[in-house]
């Protein structure tokens, strides 16, 4: 099945692309050469063939989700520039249309 210079061009338009008549015609015979190998893999007898995704077996290669300690309160907020009742401090957030602002209480913001 090949694809014609209209079919390119939807194609285009649909990905937004500004193409010119010569990128158009590159692209049709490039687009018709893949659509040239899926038919030749669809004449492929591929009964018992089980589908994969990988040529070859994956492994997981990450650690073990295992609990450990993490570091005392104290020594992280440390390094805070401003720490209030054992959190971060931060600036309030200017509120936008509709969205109130948010910041910790009682800060008079």
């Amino acid at each position: 099945m090949a694809l014609t210079t209209a079919e390119v061009q939807k194609i285009g338009l649909i990905a937004r692309l500004d193409l010119s008549e010569e990128e158009i015609a590159g692209l049709q015979n490039e687009l018709n050469t893949i659509l040239d190998y899926v038919d030749q893999m669809n004449e492929l007898d591929l009964d018992g063939v089980e589908p994969t995704t990988h040529s070859a077996e994956l492994t997981d290669s990450l650690r073990d989700d295992v609990p450990v300690p993490s570091l005392p309160r104290e020594a992280v907020l440390m390094n805070a520039p401003e720490a209030k009742e054992g959190a971060f401090l931060v600036p309030r957030i200017k509120a936008l249309d509709g969205i109130p602002s948010v910041g910790l209480e009682g800060d008079g913001a």
